[in-house]
């Protein structure tokens, strides 16, 4: 039998296009995530069930919020980090709640349901015992959280949190899948929409052969009405001179580069989203300097066509991760 280095060797020609094609493989992986998602997991705990919630939208860094007083306070460090890991970027909600059992639902935390009566007594300070208010108000602060022992901030015990760990696991699982299908729906408009803006630029170079006929037209019927008889060689002179200072040739070269490089950079990377807003500033620059030298107005259409393309490139490049 050959060696795995004589095999790779001497079968080099049959190597190559099964490593081209896990290229491919790995290249598709790597599609676009969105920064806007939801996931949604379960964990059942001693005196009850806990529900992980995660909510994430798009923002510049990450921003992390725990929405709930259940998360024991020791495991918070730990919970941003898994949160930052897997969803890198955007403002990202965490919330708990908590339903607890038939049996865990009977008691009550006389220390919670005093203190919420004491600071109603200094609200209303009122005599209320032996009236008909004193049934509604205990019944009302019976509904206050953490009066029963069922809502009590301490709910998640130490046994407990492998459990509630492995909810958010799977709830970030969730939302990494969601945000993966939100990211194919946004590669497919950008992409399209990216090569729209060179087919609309293609339709610019067709009339540029005409813009320089009407540009010849017009200075000429202004000489004319001036009645003023230039010389011919000086008169192409300035003409060269006048198109040149209008010429877009390299404003085309340069967005079409940065057409080019948008594609290469959602493709090969797995977080481009800054990326490409940094190239879409230029891509705008080349198509606003396209309209101030166009002189045309066929091609300002085209520009205005353009402009819009590329700011709706803008407005969903923002939610890219």
């Amino acid at each position: 039998m050959l060696s795995p280095a004589m095999s790779l060797a001497q079968h080099g020609n049959c190597i190559l296009p099964i490593i081209c094609y896990l290229c491919m493989i790995q290249r598709q992986n790597s599609m676009i995530q969105s920064m806007t998602g939801y996931g949604r997991a379960e964990a059942v705990v001693a005196a009850g069930k806990i529900t992980v919630e995660i909510r994430s939208l798009n923002g510049k860094n990450a921003d992390i919020n725990l929405k709930t007083s259940l998360l024991p306070k020791e495991q918070e460090l730990a919970v941003r980090k898994m949160l930052s890991d897997r969803l890198v970027r955007g403002t990202i909600d965490l919330f708990l709640t908590f339903e607890p059992n038939a049996s865990a639902a009977k008691g009550i935390n006389t220390e919670a349901l005093l203190q919420y009566l004491n600071q109603v007594k200094a609200v209303v300070p009122t005599d209320l015992s032996g009236s008909e208010a004193t049934a509604l108000l205990v019944s009302g602060l019976l509904r206050m959280p953490e009066v029963t022992d069922a809502r009590r901030a301490d709910v998640i015990t130490p046994e407990d949190w492998p459990a509630v760990e492995k909810a958010i696991g799977k709830a970030l699982d969730a939302i990494c899948d969601y945000r993966a299908r939100e990211g194919k729906a946004l590669y497919a408009d950008l992409t399209s929409r990216v090569s729209g803006i060179g087919k609309l630029y293609d339709q610019v170079e067709a009339l540029e052969g005409e813009r320089i006929t009407a540009v010849r037209e017009k200075l000429d019927k202004a000489l004319e009405e001036l009645s003023a008889k230039p010389d011919p060689s000086r008169f192409e002179q300035e003409l060269i001179f006048y198109l040149e200072k209008y010429d877009i040739n390299e404003e085309k070269v340069r967005l079409r580069q940065h057409c080019k490089y948008f594609m290469e950079v959602i493709d090969g990377e797995p977080y481009p989203g800054k990326k490409l807003g940094f190239i879409i500033q230029e891509m705008g620059r080349e198509i606003n300097t396209t309209g101030s030298k166009a002189n045309h107005a066929g091609i300002q259409q085209l520009v205005v066509r353009m402009k819009d393309e590329l700011e709706k490139i803008r407005e969903q490049s923002m939610n890219i991760l």
